[in-house]
């Protein structure tokens, strides 16, 4: 790529107003609940927060939703938690059992033809090599509960979704330092 300063200044101002204008006016989406009452039931009742992480609170095994909200309306929010279909991450668990008889049960990070990496719920990473092992099964059922539609009402549904947005709103972009503006 080249640099950029070869462009000129009018070029490299009308690359940068295009740029700011894919990202559009900016506006906070509306919010449907409560985001308080939301935060509550994410790290409370509904243990989102068993496996997924929001504002550097949270597990790991299920994907950082820190910025979910940012890419995701509120309705589409609400369908990744009610329907196992609409998710567009599904994590299985992953069952290995190695020729000496330990047995490990977690999340696969990463796998090639000759090893796997599998991390458990308690954090701890296992490196198996595949030639080692008796038994290797992939569950079908996936990590996150499917149940979500009927345990959680949709007032709880609109303050998850509300939460999530709002923390997207809170957080704040890292400062761009430009050596040219010294």
């Amino acid at each position: 790529m080249p640099a950029f300063k070869r462009l000129g200044s009018a070029a490299i101002k009308s690359t940068v107003a295009y740029v700011r204008s894919l990202q559009g006016k900016n506006t906070p989406a509306t919010l449907p609940g409560d985001p308080k009452r939301g935060e509550a039931i994410f790290f409370g009742s509904a243990e989102c927060a068993n496996c997924h992480m929001a504002s550097g609170r949270g597990g790991f095994i299920g994907p950082d939703l820190s910025i979910y909200g940012q890419m995701h309306s509120a309705d589409a929010i609400k369908t990744a938690i009610t329907t196992p279909a609409a998710r567009e991450h599904v994590q299985r668990v992953v069952t290995a059992i190695t020729a000496n008889g330990e047995q490990y049960e977690g999340i696969i990070r990463n796998e090639d033809n000759f090893s796997l990496q599998l991390q458990s719920s308690d954090g701890a990473f296992h490196f198996l090599s595949k030639a080692e092992l008796k038994s290797f099964e992939r569950s079908q059922t996936p990590l996150m509960p499917s149940d979500y539609g009927t345990k959680l009402s949709t007032g709880q549904l609109n303050d998850i979704a509300s939460f999530l947005l709002k923390v997207v709103q809170s957080s704040t972009p890292p400062s761009v330092h430009h050596p040219d503006e010294e």
